[in-house]
């Protein structure tokens, strides 16, 4: 190996460690705020649909936050936006711990933890490192997302030790110094460009020329389009069991302390789904083939859980759906850059994850609001399926458009 590949492969390892656990750290402050709610809630008088549409709204905002920072990742790299998300992740947490009404809370979440937070690195996160990487993609971008997965299991039973020594508020400030002090020095790893490298996905020839190529039957803008349906359904149906199981678990009967097992198992097994599964199956099939597996795993899961009530049964089925659910979200990047020009993955993953996160705070919102209709979330789970439903006959159907494309264009450069 050269001495310009090594200096490659080491500055190309470091995005990757840097990438991964800048997103383990921000995760910390999108869960902080559940473990925080019931006091939060009593301290200040609010019902509980205060702190709860604070969390909504980071998704929200994170949506809005990828839009804009996927076109400064095309144009200058991942550096600016994670310096960014350092500083205002690290300040909005020490923020909250002073705020004394709803609107400030609401502020901070909407714009400091979602648009320039988490809006800053999740899309961003992914597509850049996508385009570090080509032989190994997909797993490259299943160990940056098990991040926020890890996030999850880590950080949980962390803050739930943590805020009834200290206090929330004592939680919220010093998680937001802990997070300046470590994801500051991040920026310095992950600020690095990737490579340049040709854009149209067109084989050339070792003298330069264009060998003559099939064009695939389907447009980058229908594609886009496409995937953008796609993660609309699925995520839609992701977000229920997301925000509803422990709910779903005590409603069949079982102790909250058996629910939130349930509910950590599927944590788990996601962290397990991208960090191994994602780059298997990508690697292997192509972003495109594995959504399709991700997504049918997903929504016949979701059906499952509305017939079962034995709890050894509901860890099963909590577990395959994480396997499910966890590679879903971070395959759109691998078959954004499959399939679609490398000069603006940052700009099409941020309007994919865009509708993505709409989608879930759509789902969140629909399970809640038909369970106060109907007392159940057997009808809310069964839309849910119905969306991801029409997710896998739409990715379907892209595959029939990619046939012979597969699995992408760029999938060898």
């Amino acid at each position: 190996m050269s001495k310009t590949e090594t200096d490659f492969s080491r500055r190309r390892t470091l995005v990757l460690v840097g990438s991964v656990s800048m997103l383990f750290i921000t995760g910390g402050g999108m869960f902080m705020i559940v473990v925080a709610l019931k006091e939060m809630a009593v301290d200040f008088g609010w019902p509980r649909e205060v702190p709860s549409l604070a969390f909504s709204l980071q998704f929200i905002g994170s949506g809005f936050g990828g839009l804009i920072m996927g076109r400064i990742v095309d144009r200058l790299g991942f550096g600016a936006p994670a310096f960014l998300a350092s500083i205002m992740v690290g300040s909005g947490g020490m923020l909250v711990s002073a705020i004394d009404s709803a609107w400030q809370l609401y502020a901070i979440y909407l714009v400091m933890f979602g648009l320039s937070g988490q809006g800053a690195l999740a899309a961003p996160a992914l597509a850049n490192i996508a385009r570090w990487y080509t032989r190994h993609r997909g797993r490259a971008v299943g160990i940056v997302a098990s991040g926020q997965a890890l996030a999850g299991i880590v950080w949980l039973p962390v803050f739930g030790y943590v805020m009834p020594e200290i206090g929330w508020r004592s939680m919220f400030f010093w998680y937001g110094l802990f997070s300046l002090c470590i994801m500051l020095p991040l920026c310095f790893i992950v600020y690095h460009k990737p490579p340049v490298q040709q854009s149209d996905g067109l084989e050339r020839t070792t003298s330069g020329s264009i060998k003559s190529l099939k064009v695939p039957k389907i447009s980058d803008s229908t594609l886009q389009k496409g995937l953008c349906f796609a993660i609309f359904g699925c995520c839609v149906a992701m977000s229920l069991p997301l925000g509803h199981l422990v709910s779903f678990v005590t409603d069949r009967g079982h102790p909250i302390q058996n629910a939130v097992g349930v509910q950590s198992t599927m944590l788990l097994c996601a962290f397990i789904s991208r960090a191994l599964l994602l780059g298997l199956l990508s690697d292997r099939w192509g972003g495109i083939r594995a959504l399709l597996i991700f997504a049918s795993v997903q929504a016949v899961m979701l059906v499952v859980f509305t017939i079962t009530y034995q709890l050894w049964v509901l860890y099963v089925v909590a577990a395959l759906f994480g396997l499910g659910y966890g590679g879903l979200f971070p395959v759109y990047a691998v078959a954004i850059r499959d399939h679609l020009p490398i000069t603006e993955v940052g700009k099409r993953t941020g309007v994919v994850f865009f509708v993505g996160a709409v989608a879930m705070g759509f789902g969140g919102w629909i399970g809640g609001y038909l369970f106060d209709q109907t007392g159940s979330y057997t009808l809310p789970f069964l839309i849910g399926a119905v969306f991801n439903a029409g997710t896998v006959i739409l990715v379907l159907y892209l595959m029939h458009r990619l046939r012979g494309f597969l699995p992408g264009r760029l999938a060898e450069t």
